[in-house]
């Protein structure tokens, strides 16, 4: 079974300790691998006519929110990260549940946050979904749940590439977004088996996912260790969890409420979960498999 990229670079990158390899080459080998990532991620989310990532996404929320002038869906997106935080400043209280997830019900700055992050203009992090999609190919999961969906892109990617794929989010106006994003792609979910599945007023079914990815999720969570119970019972034995379960303070995203993840791993150690894979090498996700 062939590599996955960040195991593949690890030990790339042996060869360079072992003065075998440049760190040029290596950098040229590491670029390479990532593009062919850009381009498994851009396959997925380009709308037809396209060929641009951002401009494509761009013109995606125009058409959603009926707006011609792509200037301005820009300025909104640069604008994202602040507008976000001022109205978590503004309409959160930390300390109470409700609070917080009337803001992800609400919020329309962090729908374009998200989707001008997944157009990659300021790091590559969303192409772990790529690592998700791959690992689950490896290991033939048939049924993924994206929890914590957001704008869907992960979920688009997982289908696109004929994985059965749920969606779960508390936000209402996300999912009516990511649901609107499958229909202009003809990408049926519910034609599929699958669901878009409001967290606020629905349970995860039990027992019916190959794999849940919770990409950048957990350190958003009143309750992680809640959450976990929860995902627990929605895996199939055998199943895997893959995320990333770390976030420093960041001044920009007030909503990173999650630093401590240590009792996450420990309810995952109490219900029999066993990490068994991480990626030590680009972003550092890890994989846990429910025994």
């Amino acid at each position: 079974m062939e590599q996955l990229l960040s195991d593949r670079l690890k030990d790339l990158w042996r060869s360079v300790d072992q003065n075998q390899l440049s760190a040029e080459d290596f950098g040229t080998k590491q670029e390479h691998g990532l593009d062919e990532y850009r381009s498994t991620w851009k396959q997925a989310l380009l709308l037809p006519g396209h060929e641009d990532l951002q401009e494509s996404l761009l013109s995606e929320l125009g058409k959603y929110f009926a707006c011609d002038d792509l200037g301005e869906i820009r300025r909104r997106c640069n604008d994202a990260v602040t507008a976000t935080k001022r109205e978590w400043e503004r309409t959160v209280d930390p300390k109470h549940a409700e609070s917080i997830e009337q803001f992800y019900d609400h919020t329309q700055s962090y729908l374009y946050d998200l989707m001008w992050w997944h157009s990659l203009c300021d790091d590559d992090s969303p192409l772990a979904c790529v690592t998700a999609l791959h690992f689950a190919q490896r290991h033939g999961c048939r049924k993924c749940l994206d929890f914590g969906a957001g704008v869907g892109s992960g979920a688009i990617l997982f289908a696109f590439n004929e994985i059965e794929t749920s969606l779960a989010d508390v936000n209402a106006a996300l999912l009516r977004f990511s649901e609107w994003r499958f229909g202009i792609r003809s990408l049926g979910v519910r034609e599929s088996g699958g669901q878009f599945l409001n967290l606020r007023i629905s349970r995860l079914p039990k027992g019916a996912f190959d794999i849940v990815t919770a990409m950048d999720v957990f350190e958003h969570l009143v309750d992680p260790v809640k959450t976990v119970n929860e995902l627990s019972e929605a895996l199939r034995p055998g199943g895997f969890l893959f995320g990333r379960f770390h976030a420093e303070i960041d001044e920009d995203r007030p909503q990173h409420i999650v630093q401590d993840f240590g009792p996450v791993f420990a309810r995952l150690s109490d219900l029999g979960f066993v990490q068994v894979w991480q990626d030590e090498w680009l972003w550092g996700h890890q994989v846990f498999q429910k025994t």
